[in-house]
């Protein structure tokens, strides 16, 4: 009884003093405000870290991480898939809001993202700091399609507030496997332009795309080795963080790892037990290790707030079928994969580690999504938000505090299919439609396989799908109850038809609405 009353006190303590620093940080000004280092990765599951329960990689940078921060159990990508998922990060609005961006986007699409839009870049921004992006940008460049790759990029990174930018400015499986800095391709030459509907020169890896939709510009190509674009993007990450002297920095640093193709730089092939895509995960934790051991050799550790979380949940291809088979299970126990309205396809690992602030080697199961990043971020560096801003955005930082206290209630989950667009309510889970919303491919093997059909290799269990086959007396819709049942093995739409009937009105009212975050 005792010891229990102690750790109690103790933890008290910890949140006032936290609270403490916190507001007298703010009081003295920018000198004290934290340097921001978000690492969103790119497709990482819920089950793919040892910190999370993998036993078949092991990520000793990413575990350390966790045990010195906070780790979140119930954290969720606002959409299952990538393009979508990185606009809620940065504008702090759900993506069904933006017509049509529920699917990625590719090579010839302007800019989603309204540069009048205040994004996560302008609040950091606004505050006093120097800001970058760097790694996979995945939101377009320009005004009009087809994007003209042989001119200035823009608008893009630079002109959301960005300081900075080096990346992949697509994703690493589609063209056109170039760099690019700030608005331009890196090593593009005039008298080699690139020209659509040409192939480009580039390494044949497995569930590579696209590779005759543009060519051209041989230069550019070359500076584009896929087992050394992880090393490469760390390293310009690292040699910026080195530069900023003047004022704190906030850095979005989305690698490129673990989305295939999975093309690890050679001394992490064959390190782990899950394959190729086990080994990219090797890759990536030696990446975040290397930015964790750059705030240690400045001496800004104990003054930067490090978040690391993925996209969305992890994806069943080639690599990630080859990694199931050898006992790896990307997204933990939970049903389903990237795309998907079931809970593999959004519930996403959560680090937070901030010293002094973020107490160490503790849990948290509070509900927190990315789109809530930009308000939380505002908070901190105590910057106001009109209502135009940050629309669906919640503030968690009483949670990075070691409040108990719900965030949100709700959540919007935007899957592949606008279909199965679902809400999140307590402990309830509703989905408007059958099956998973996402990829269905029907082939083991194929890069598509998902859905009812994914079950006879994964033999995960749930109520409507025998044999590989949705039955034909699956409901029309989906309803879990996540506090008994976080595997959604049965769908209880029959079971609770009054909660269906609240859930469902609940999400065409937020559907319909313009926001649905606290005005203050």
């Amino acid at each position: 009884m005792h010891i229990r009353i102690i750790q109690f006190v103790t933890s008290v303590v910890f949140i006032l003093q936290s609270i403490f620093i916190t507001s007298c940080s703010i009081e003295n000004g920018t000198s004290n405000k934290p340097n921001i280092v978000i690492i969103n990765v790119d497709d990482l599951g819920y089950g793919d870290l040892s910190c999370y329960g993998a036993s078949k990689v092991h990520t000793p940078n990413i575990d350390q991480l966790a045990k010195e921060g906070l780790k979140f159990t119930d954290a969720h990508s606002a959409s299952a898939v990538c393009t979508p998922s990185r606009y809620a990060l940065i504008t702090g609005e759900y993506p069904f809001r933006k017509k049509g961006l529920s699917h990625p986007i590719f090579l010839k699409h302007p800019l989603v993202i309204d540069t009048t839009q205040k994004t996560i870049a302008n609040v950091m921004k606004d505050a006093g700091y120097s800001t970058a992006c760097i790694g996979k940008w995945h939101l377009g460049f320009g005004t009009t399609a087809p994007t003209n790759w042989n001119k200035k990029l823009k608008p893009g990174p630079i002109e959301l507030g960005f300081d900075y930018y080096f990346g992949v400015p697509v994703v690493n499986s589609h063209p056109p496997f170039v760099f690019v800095e700030n608005h331009d391709v890196v090593g593009l030459t005039p008298d080699d332009p690139f020209v659509y509907g040409t192939n480009a020169a580039t390494q044949p890896y497995p569930e590579k795309m696209g590779l005759n939709q543009i060519g051209g510009a041989k230069a550019a190509h070359a500076l584009y080795q896929d087992e050394k674009v992880g090393t490469i993007l760390k390293n310009k990450a690292v040699e910026w963080m080195k530069k900023q002297k003047e004022k704190p920095f906030f850095l979005y640093y989305a690698t490129t790892n673990i989305h295939h193709p999975f093309t690890p730089a050679p001394q992490f092939k064959g390190t782990s037990k899950a394959g190729r895509y086990g080994d990219f995960m090797h890759e990536l934790d030696w990446i975040v290790g290397e930015v964790l051991n750059t705030l240690k050799e400045q001496g800004v550790e104990d003054n930067t707030l490090v978040i690391f979380t993925s996209d969305n949940g992890g994806m069943l291809n080639q690599g990630g079928q080859e990694a199931w088979k050898l006992g790896h299970q990307l997204n933990g126990e939970l049903l389903g994969f990237k795309f998907d309205a079931w809970e593999g396809g959004h519930r996403i690992p959560f680090i937070v580690k901030w010293p002094g602030k973020v107490q160490a080697s503790t849990l948290s199961d509070v509900l927190i999504s990315n789109v809530d990043l930009m308000r939380t971020l505002a908070e901190i560096v105590q910057q106001p938000l009109t209502l135009k801003d940050a629309k669906d955005s919640y503030n968690f930082l009483p949670a990075l505090l070691g409040s108990k206290k719900e965030i949100r209630n709700e959540l919007v989950i935007s899957p592949w299919s606008e279909s199965h667009i679902s809400l999140r309510k307590g402990k309830w889970m509703y989905i408007g439609a059958k099956k998973n919303g996402g990829f269905n491919g029907q082939k083991i093997g194929s890069h598509s396989l998902g859905g009812p059909a994914a079950h006879k290799l994964t033999n995960q269990v749930n109520s409507e799908i025998e044999d590989g086959k949705l039955k034909n007396t699956a409901a029309q819709e989906q309803l879990y109850d996540l506090e008994i049942d976080p595997f959604q093995k049965k769908n209880s739409y029959h079971t609770y038809p009054d909660i269906v009937a609240e859930m469902k009105a609940e999400l065409n009212k937020i559907i319909n609405s313009e926001r649905t975050a606290p005005s203050n």
